[in-house]
């Protein structure tokens, strides 16, 4: 059987994978108990959204670009992003990245995605200003340990292995939790309640 996609890239490798991976389980290709685990480096900085017209970050805006892609005024839009997800039987149970740390380099992905200097300004200005005083690189890695208990228990759902589970409506049933709150809770946020029927407006005589 041989398969062939036209159109989009993203959308074209999207649809591919899912009919290998149900072609694989169909046909039994899947070894029982298999444990493969993959490192996935080299992402891109970017992606096109089609929707909005303009680039966005794929992991996120605070990515560091891989210098090699970027030196002596290399195009940003096109460079590696330095993160890296763990993978383990087809579901990411790990990722993270390094950041970046320079003023010049944050400004460069800020007007990649079709931030104005005045808006970066506004809602990172403080950011910004705090890489001119020597930001150290940095970088980490966040683990979904309840993900890979998942897995590895074999278990379908999240849930399963999750101490107190909410409910698919983000209820709590061992604390019942969302609770209500007092009137004085809600007036120390300023916030007003609203009234859980409301009724229609009497007709006036």
């Amino acid at each position: 059987l041989i398969l062939f996609g036209a159109g989009d890239e993203g959308l074209v490798n999207k649809t591919l994978d899912r009919v290998r991976q149900f072609v694989a389980a169909q046909l039994g290709m899947v070894p029982a108990g298999a444990h493969a685990v993959l490192w996935i480096t080299d992402f891109p900085m970017f992606e096109w959204n089609e929707d909005e017209q303009r680039n966005e970050a794929v992991h996120h805006p605070f990515t560091a670009p891989n210098q090699s892609d970027v030196a002596d005024g290399g195009d940003i839009t096109t460079a590696r992003a330095i993160a890296y997800d763990l993978v383990y039987n087809g579901v990411e149970v790990g990722g993270g990245s390094l950041r970046i740390y320079r003023r010049d380099v944050q400004e460069k992905v800020f007007d990649a995605i079709g931030l104005s200097k005045a808006d970066a300004q506004e809602k990172f200005g403080y950011l910004l200003e705090a890489f001119q005083f020597g930001a150290p690189p940095h970088g980490g890695m966040a683990f979904g340990i309840d993900r890979l208990v998942m897995l590895l228990a074999g278990a379908k759902s999240i849930r399963d292995v999750i101490a107190f589970p909410k409910t698919s409506s983000a209820q709590c049933l061992l604390t019942s939790a969302p609770g209500e709150v007092t009137i004085e809770q809600l007036k120390d946020l300023h916030i007003a309640p609203l009234n859980k029927a409301l009724a229609p407006a009497a007709p006036e005589a």
